[in-house]
């Protein structure tokens, strides 16, 4: 199983430490991408900090961040597990897992980014500022930047099995699976079932306690008809609609009563 999430715009400080080693990440046929992003990044928030600001999209309260992104080079780094924070990952919680959840996730999460492209939990990155609606004055929008590298190494990387997809909209533009991976991915919605309205903030959490429940139960479902069995024998309501066509993903809804 592979799970795909989103990052989050906060992220923790890694403090001293190791600097990145760009080689040293997973999906090594992303390096070049991720190369090119970090140059382009580094130059772009080493010189007018106004006009890093404008393209990255940061506030007057943010300025440190571009600061920040000028000595990723240098900059202590820590697990990309780590380094994320907010709704999702709360609730996800990593560092409260047990070993063999640890190791679960290890083998199956994978978080995208406008600045790798995607990087495994125990990736070692230093904190940045860089969503994948940025547009870069060389690359470009950074979702069509990534197109190409990620059409050649996600679908070795989803392997034979499920492909649960939580990513934001902004996200998944960088990777659509298609074709035979298509028709083993499942997206999820988290409706608040009175309303059937997505609400953000317990979307989120949803996300991340569904994502918590698999990695504990140790549930590694084939497909997403085994998603959905696996999701309701934990507790969760959840309606599945199976694709129109071929190669088009199945869409799951997971139904939650109370905003929290």
């Amino acid at each position: 199983m592979l799970v795909l999430l989103p990052p989050s715009e906060g992220k923790a400080n890694p403090g001293e430490g190791a600097p990145l080693e760009l080689g040293s990440l997973s999906l090594p046929g992303l390096t070049g991408a991720r190369e090119a992003v970090l140059g382009e990044l580094v130059e772009l928030c080493s010189g007018d900090e106004e006009k890093a600001r404008e393209v990255l999209g940061l506030s007057g309260g943010l300025r440190g961040e571009v600061a920040k992104n000028a000595g990723l080079r240098t900059a202590g780094a820590r697990p990309a597990g780590e380094i994320y924070t907010g709704v999702l990952y709360d609730a996800l919680g990593l560092a409260s897992l047990d070993a063999a959840a640890k190791g679960r996730a290890a083998r199956s999460l994978l978080v995208f980014s406008g600045l790798w492209g995607a990087v495994r939990v125990t990736d070692r990155i230093p904190s940045y500022r860089c969503s994948m609606g940025v547009r870069l004055p060389g690359l470009g929008a950074l979702a069509g930047h990534w197109r190409a590298p990620m059409a050649r190494v996600l679908p070795e990387a989803a392997g034979d099995g499920l492909v649960l997809d939580l990513r934001s909209s902004a996200y998944a533009a960088a990777w659509k699976p298609t074709g035979e991976v298509a028709g083993r991915t499942a997206t999820v919605r988290v409706l608040h079932a009175p309303t059937r309205k997505v609400v953000s903030h317990f979307n989120k959490a949803t996300k991340g306690r569904i994502v918590r429940s698999l990695l504990t139960a140790g549930t590694v479902p084939e497909d997403p008809t085994g998603l959905v069995e696996a999701l309701r024998d934990l507790g969760y309501a959840v309606e599945a609609e199976a694709p129109g066509r071929a190669g088009r993903p199945w869409s799951l809804d997971v139904l939650v009563e109370e905003v929290h």
